[in-house]
């Protein structure tokens, strides 16, 4: 574990820290930390920095409410740079987007570059919101829960089906389906996917000790 005394700060006081989010891997903003805002960060939990225009710490989300509470920090193999990974309260940026960094200089041709779980979760959000005509996610919102369950069971059907004959590219077609379904399913039950990441981190972590009290014969 790498200590404060090991970072190694700047002629100022500084080192930068690039926070992304925990969930996505979405980098979202870079700021200056001193000593003092670093001890800060992890005393409190909330990422603090040091403002280099006012000259004093600043938290955060202290005048926007769009806090971020940190997961982990990481130093570099040279200790003099920073990365915060958290759980924004909301948009990164003062301007009111999600991250700071929105605007490309270049960008690559694949079109996964930007998707993730949390981009299609709110996507599915908008659909539901927005109910827009012709499009098969709103069509599955109107007809409701019952509706939502058969295709969720329908796929599991595919799934097995497909994995039965031992058939890769199909399995990993209804899988890819039946995880759609399962998060429209989310969606309309209020589910976040950060609700299943806690129950998932809950049971590797009774897993754990049930492994450590094997171990030691406790």
């Amino acid at each position: 574990m790498t200590d404060i005394g090991d970072i190694r700060f700047d002629a100022n006081g500084l080192v930068p820290a690039v926070v992304t989010d925990a969930a996505s891997g979405k980098v979202l903003m870079l700021a200056y930390m001193n000593e003092e805002s670093l001890k800060q960060t992890i005393r409190t939990g909330l990422a603090t920095f040091w403002s280099r225009s006012r000259q004093e710490l600043w938290t955060k989300g202290e005048t926007s409410g769009n806090y971020m509470h940190v997961v982990s920090i990481t130093a570099d193999c040279d200790r003099d740079s920073l990365v915060i990974k958290a759980r924004p309260d909301g948009p990164a940026c003062h301007l009111g987007t999600e991250s700071c960094f929105e605007y490309p200089l270049l960008e690559g041709e694949s079109p996964d570059d930007d998707f993730s779980l949390e981009s299609l979760y709110k996507l599915l959000q908008g659909r539901k919101a927005e109910l827009p005509e012709g499009s098969y996610t709103t069509y599955l919102f109107q007809k409701g829960t019952d509706k939502i369950l058969k295709k969720v069971g329908e796929e599991c059907t595919e799934v097995i089906i497909a994995a039965k004959a031992e058939d890769k590219p199909e399995t990993i077609y209804e899988i890819a389906d039946l995880a759609y379904h399962v998060m429209v399913l989310m969606v309309q039950q209020g589910i976040s996917l950060d609700d299943i990441r806690k129950e998932l981190a809950s049971r590797h972590v009774i897993d754990h000790k049930v492994k450590q009290e094997k171990m030691t014969g406790k």
